[in-house]
């Protein structure tokens, strides 16, 4: 099968970047991975796809080298940087400067990249590693964002596979270097090692393809959680839940799980930061003579005066009523937008009495609004 193009395989353009690449890989091993897939052998193609291109572009050295040679990337690495020089010999300094020139310094500026140490060698195997954070994201609902509380639910994490420690399979030394990962050749007095270019200059091959995850080196697993949501939390707040990411490499510790919460719109309540927003009717008669009514609350009810004369549309406030602050102490309001209600069926007596009623009221509330008018 031709090899595509890493971006296209994963679905992602050429500027993508960190977190979309590990989204994307994310979201395409879900679908194709081998045990959802049993028995396809087109999904299990398109799962090495996958992993192969996720390998690549999600390390940054890798994919800038990627992007620069594209598939033929690995054979551009081989002969690069990395190059090691041994002795064959004792050679006085006076020899350095009649065939190379220069000074001592300038030869191992030159052979060794500035570094004075010693010349570079193979790289070796990594120790234990922390697993990676892992985003998510959480849906809860207005009441839970604004009053906290605990919640379980399910979600995907990609792990480092268990089963090869995220090798993809058994390794036994490179039987090109013998496992040094440098392959020598002779430049006059000196032994000139590069990147072996059938390991890469790690020292190791693969002997073996991991049963487990298939080569990837990663593995999906779906786990129920239970989460505390701190009251007051907002839409696009993160809560961080420890050592409930990535499993750890070679026995280091967890990764975190890192969620972004999303709230749900309520039925009543609107909020704008740390202030709620409802409306609630009245009638005519509360309106214009004022009183006391119940009203909902987040927490339950509460009562509120309505002042005489209230219109219609009049926002009341109720203090720290709303939303507590989440990085600090106290809380919101609650704000109370209250409509008149007019019944729109009356009764006989009803009709009477608003009749003789209206015969006593201001008549013509507009006439003062077109006087003003008139006096600009």
């Amino acid at each position: 099968m031709a090899r595509r193009d890493f971006y296209e395989v994963l679905g992602v353009s050429r500027n993508a970047s960190d977190k979309e690449i590990k989204q994307a890989y994310r979201k395409l091993a879900r679908k194709h991975h081998p045990d959802v897939n049993p028995g396809d052998g087109d999904a299990e193609e398109r799962f090495k796809q996958i992993s192969e291109a996720y390998h690549v572009l999600s390390d940054r050295e890798k994919r800038k080298v990627y992007d620069q040679f594209g598939r033929q990337w690995q054979q551009a690495t081989q002969g690069g940087p990395g190059r090691t020089y041994t002795w064959t010999g004792n050679v006085e300094f006076g020899d350095f400067a009649r065939q190379f020139g220069g000074s001592f310094s300038d030869f191992f500026d030159e052979f060794f990249g500035g570094v004075h140490g010693g010349p570079r060698t193979a790289s070796r195997s990594e120790g234990p590693r922390r697993g990676q954070d892992i985003d998510s994201e959480i849906t809860v609902s207005f009441r839970e964002a604004v009053l906290g509380g605990t919640k379980e639910f399910s979600v995907g994490i990609t792990d480092t596979c268990p089963q090869c420690g995220g090798e993809g399979g058994e390794s036994i030394p490179c039987s090109a270097c013998g496992g040094s990962g440098v392959t020598q050749a002779q430049r006059g007095i000196f032994n000139l090692g590069t990147p072996c270019p059938q390991c890469g200059g790690t020292g190791t091959q693969r002997s073996s393809q991991c049963e487990k995850c298939h080569g990837s080196g990663e593995t999906t697993r779906s786990r129920r959680i239970k989460v505390k949501i701190p009251s007051g939390v907002d839409t696009g707040k993160k809560i961080r839940v420890k050592a409930e990411g990535a499993l750890g490499i070679k026995g280091g510790p967890n990764g975190d799980l890192i969620l972004t919460v999303n709230v749900e719109p309520d039925e009543f309540f609107e909020r704008r930061g740390n202030d709620l927003y409802i409306e609630v009717p009245i009638t005519v008669a509360e309106a214009a003579l004022g009183g006391e009514i119940t009203v909902p609350t987040i927490n339950g009810k509460a009562k509120l005066k309505i002042p005489a004369g209230t219109s219609s549309g009049q926002t009341l406030r109720m203090r720290g009523l709303g939303a507590p602050r989440v990085s600090g102490s106290g809380k919101g309001d609650q704000y109370v937008r209250v409509m008149v209600t007019v019944p729109k069926k009356l009764t006989r007596k009803q009709r009477e009495l608003i009749t003789e009623l209206a015969k006593t009221l201001d008549q013509a509330p507009r006439e003062r609004i077109r006087a003003a008018k008139r006096r600009r």
